[in-house]
């Protein structure tokens, strides 16, 4: 398989990079067994950078290494599902009370610039392209807010949390970026999640973030139940 991108001059990175995004969007199953000869075939690529994309992913707890007999990737749960979302949202509640606290005008222009480009119409040509672009927008606005927060440790701990709850979006955004009406709910809460952060009201923002950061949880436990993920 010919794969378009990341670029290939560093193949321990283009492997991950690959292997990560396919995890994410459920081409591997959980609990899947990972099989050198089919990511070979698949990626184009030798052991060695396909053993070094393994060994991040194990790091950031989406493939499990099984001794002696190979790779496979990490199962999914309820638990997990509920663990991640809880922990993530509290993070961002903080870390917004302390942008707020700590942010300056540059910080808010860059939050209401990322919204706006957020809520744009786009024109594209197929649905997953649809997709891509709106979570790497969505993906921006959040960072932008965070990133008033100043502290790298923070942003750190934030990306680490991002990583391992990425599967678990996927399932939510397949199901939210789709539907117009999904979408427009999402608009409103981002409205207003920026009105209330530029009138710097700190405990009512991080309340706002805490409960919009948790609204995929009954979608992503639904989708889980029906295809036999729970």
């Amino acid at each position: 398989m010919t794969m378009d991108s990341p670029p290939r001059q560093n193949l321990g990175i283009s492997a991950y990079s690959w292997l990560k995004r396919d995890i994410i969007r459920g081409v591997f199953q959980p609990g899947e067994k990972l099989l050198m000869s089919r990511l070979k075939e698949r990626y184009e690529l030798g052991i060695g950078p396909l053993r070094e994309a393994l060994s991040q992913l194990v790091a950031e707890r989406l493939v499990v290494a099984i001794s002696q007999r190979g790779y496979r990737v990490a199962p999914m749960s309820l638990a997990e599902l509920a663990d991640l979302y809880d922990a993530r949202a509290q993070l961002e509640a903080l870390m917004l009370k302390l942008a707020i606290e700590r942010g300056d005008d540059g910080w808010e222009a860059d939050i209401l610039a990322k919204a706006h480009t957020l809520s744009k119409v786009m024109e594209v040509n197929s649905p997953d392209e649809l997709l891509d672009i709106w979570d790497t927008r969505h993906k921006a606005f959040h960072t932008a807010i965070a990133s008033g927060c100043r502290s790298p440790h923070l942003l750190q701990v934030r990306q680490g949390l991002f990583d391992q709850v990425e599967r678990y979006r996927h399932l939510w955004l397949r199901e939210t970026v789709f539907s117009e009406e999904a979408l427009e709910r999402k608009r409103q809460e981002h409205a207003a999640l920026v009105e209330v952060i530029l009138a710097r009201q700190a405990e009512h923002a991080a309340d706002m973030m805490r409960e919009h950061l948790m609204t995929p949880v009954p979608i992503i436990t639904e989708v889980m139940t029906r295809r036999g993920l729970a």
